[in-house]
């Protein structure tokens, strides 16, 4: 099985990212689990969502304590937030990070993955809405979903001009990461 941990700010997706990403594996042909944990927050709180992802059927029902992957919609989360909790060892962290993000400081035994998706968002959609270009780099560096099923679920979530903004967004992630 594989978790799958994503902080974020309210507002920013990351409970809508969760369910794109388990739509996208069940259509992978993978048995997927997305659920948020908040409270009362409001936009611009710490939010966090999770995903589990595996071959049969899942039958867990906790929280992620300990995710395989982390991806962190919001630098300015580490710190106030312990975001890397509990990530296993050899993990992987997926972080939005921007020209100003201080230098962040992951454990040493997990590989970070960096990449500015507001600023792709922002030429993009228009708007620093950046969960399904995360969805995009999430996909081109672990393979755990494929693009096209990523396509399909975000053209079933969203219609017209932003539907295809999105998807053209997810499409950006992908090859930015794929071309690292």
């Amino acid at each position: 099985m594989i978790e799958i941990r994503i902080h974020g700010r309210g507002g920013q997706g990351s409970v809508t990212m969760a369910e794109l990403l388990a739509e996208a594996v069940f259509y992978d042909g993978k048995f997927s689990q997305a659920f948020p944990n908040f409270g009362v927050e409001r936009r611009g709180a710490p939010v966090t969502a999770y995903v589990r992802v595996d071959e049969k059927y899942i039958r867990l029902r906790s929280q992620v304590y300990s995710p395989d992957v982390v991806i962190i919609q919001d630098s300015s989360l580490i710190g106030g937030v312990d975001v890397f909790a509990g990530l296993t060892d050899g993990g992987m962290a997926v972080i939005n990070v921007s020209s100003e993000t201080p230098e962040i400081k992951a454990p040493n035994n997990i590989k970070v993955h960096t990449i500015d998706a507001k600023k792709l968002a922002l030429e993009i959609i228009g708007k620093p809405i950046i969960n399904t270009i995360m969805l995009g780099v999430f996909a081109g560096i672990t393979g755990i979903v494929k693009m096209e099923s990523v396509e399909k679920v975000i053209r079933e979530r969203f219609s017209g001009d932003i539907a295809e903004k999105n998807v053209l967004a997810a499409k950006r992630g992908f090859e930015l990461i794929n071309n690292e």
